[in-house]
């Protein structure tokens, strides 16, 4: 079995927004258990305990082990989800799943790189994580507490793939084969100072590619010269008429 981690829970009777807010007053957090054979369990979490356990947890995908302050069970868990204050960051729920020592669970894992890429080390490279956690089925003796991804070979314009991660015994990557979990890329300040050197260029190649202002700017002093040219015609009739009548 992984390493286990403890936390006590109270079962609470009252819900309801009224009776969360007045939980929290009193620094515990509402919770809920959720299990595959049994009814959803309303529970109080003391709120420094839980706090100490995510700092041991440290991000990764454990097992806690509940110990029920007023009854002598005790249930196997994994933290679902938890809820905080966008404004304050205070924890305002928490949601855990029940798991069965003899049953397969699913899970979301956090993914964790190693190594130092090659496309990073000597072709300036930059590494870019698409999937920050993966899921999976296994029992909860074979749960990694983290999926590792050894990078140490990636290049510049290469993706590591879910279909790609080293198989871990027991575990099953439930993902698409083909979703991108690490890429590396080029920097982005040099793709803007390239695409900032190519743009005088194409501004400039582009008069160049057609003559029309140009021709377009003798057209209009064409046609002025014409203009011009037909007053002028004008003035021999207006001057011969008069040499007419003499």
């Amino acid at each position: 079995m992984k390493q286990q981690f403890i936390l006590n829970v109270a079962t609470r009777a009252q819900t309801g927004r009224s009776a969360s807010r007045r939980l929290r007053k009193a620094n515990s957090i509402p919770a809920i258990l959720y299990g595959k054979h049994t009814s959803p369990e309303k529970l109080a979490v003391d709120t420094p305990e839980f706090v100490r356990l995510l700092k041991s947890v440290a991000g990764r995908a454990v097992l806690v082990e509940l110990h029920r302050t007023d009854k002598s069970e005790k249930a196997l868990s994994f933290l679902q989800e938890i809820q905080r204050d966008p404004l304050t960051d205070k924890y305002l729920h928490i949601d855990l799943q029940e798991v069965k020592a003899d049953e397969k669970m699913e899970i979301r894992v956090p993914l964790l790189v190693v190594g130092e890429s090659f496309g990073v080390k000597n072709q300036s490279g930059v590494l870019e994580i698409a999937s920050h956690a993966l899921r999976i089925r296994c029992l909860p003796k074979d749960l990694p507490s983290v999926i590792e991804v050894d990078v140490t070979e990636l290049k510049v314009g290469e993706t590591i793939k879910v279909a790609e991660i080293k198989p871990i015994a027991g575990v099953e990557l439930l993902d698409l084969k083909g979703q991108p979990v690490v890429s590396c890329v080029e920097p982005v300040a040099e793709i803007v100072q390239e695409t900032v050197a190519a743009t005088p260029a194409a501004g400039a190649a582009a008069p160049a590619a057609g003559a029309t202002p140009a021709a377009g700017a003798a057209a209009p002093a064409a046609a002025g010269d014409a203009k011009a040219a037909a007053p002028a015609a004008g003035d021999k009739k207006a001057a011969a008429a008069p040499a007419a009548k003499k």
